[in-house]
C-alpha cells in the first residue's frame, strides 16, 4: 500500500505535510468516555529513546504534518508520539 501510494507520504526531503490543496476533515466517532486506550497517562522512556522520538516530532513539526497544541488549549484528544 505505502509503495502503490508513495506520492501520499513524507519521504526525507518530499514533505506531505506541506502538499495543500487536499485537507480532510476528521472525525472522532468515539464517545465520551473516551475507551482507556484513548486515555493513557505518559510512560517513561529511556535518554537514547527520548532523543530519537523528539528527532521525529521536530521532522513532523517542520513538514506541517503536526503541530504542537498550546498548554491552554483544548483539543478532544492528542496523541504525542506515533512513530512506525
Amino acid at each position: 500500500m505505502l509503495s502503490k501510494n508513495r506520492p501520499a507520504f513524507a519521504i526525507g526531503e518530499e514533505p506531505m505535510g506541506k502538499i495543500r490543496g487536499h485537507d480532510i476533515q476528521l472525525y472522532l466517532d468515539v464517545e465520551r468516555p473516551y475507551p482507556p486506550m484513548l486515555r493513557r497517562p505518559p510512560y517513561p522512556e529511556s535518554q537514547e529513546t527520548r532523543k530519537e522520538i523528539e528527532k521525529h516530532i521536530n521532522e513532523l513539526l517542520d513538514m506541517d504534518v503536526n503541530r504542537k497544541i498550546g498548554h491552554n488549549e483544548i483539543v478532544e484528544i492528542t496523541t504525542p508520539v506515533l512513530i512506525t
